[in-house]
């Protein structure tokens, strides 16, 4: 378990794009499982349908991307601050399901798929009360 002080210290984002608040579990090699709260007060909701407020899609992409690399930074057992940065770079089959709202958890899983030269797959999900909200592929460069 990894409450945000641990966080902090596996990614070089800071708030209001720091997107991850806990690791509930965490299985080096192989998978995570963390959450976001998500708040009426997060910064992005006064513009994004602001009488309707949805939590953007590509922050929910960010979000499955930073779960993915705290599995990526705590794998290979290294930090920003040991100069290793984790650049998001892609992604494959990316899906939307549900739109997530102020009060929801925000469920990331993300697992190892695989590596080479340094380019990290992933499989992520994202979900709210066992209801799938976005899925995909993505790719994570380690430089």
């Amino acid at each position: 378990m990894m409450d945000v002080i641990e966080i902090r210290k596996h990614l070089p984002h800071r708030y209001p794009f720091l997107l991850v608040d806990r690791v509930v579990e965490l299985n080096l090699g192989e998978s995570i499982l963390a959450y976001k709260n998500l708040s009426v007060n997060e910064p992005f909701f006064d513009g994004h349908f602001p009488d309707q407020p949805v939590f953007p899609g590509v922050l929910l992409v960010e979000a499955m991307a930073q779960a993915a690399g705290i599995l990526g930074f705590k794998t290979m057992d290294k930090t920003p601050a040991d100069g290793s940065i984790y650049y998001f770079v892609g992604a494959d089959n990316l899906r939307f399901k549900r739109p997530c709202v102020p009060g929801d958890q925000v469920m990331l899983r993300a697992s190892i798929v695989g590596e080479r030269r340094g380019i990290w797959k992933f499989d992520v999900k994202s979900d709210v009360d066992g209801e799938l909200a976005a899925s995909a592929t993505i790719l994570c460069a380690d430089r």
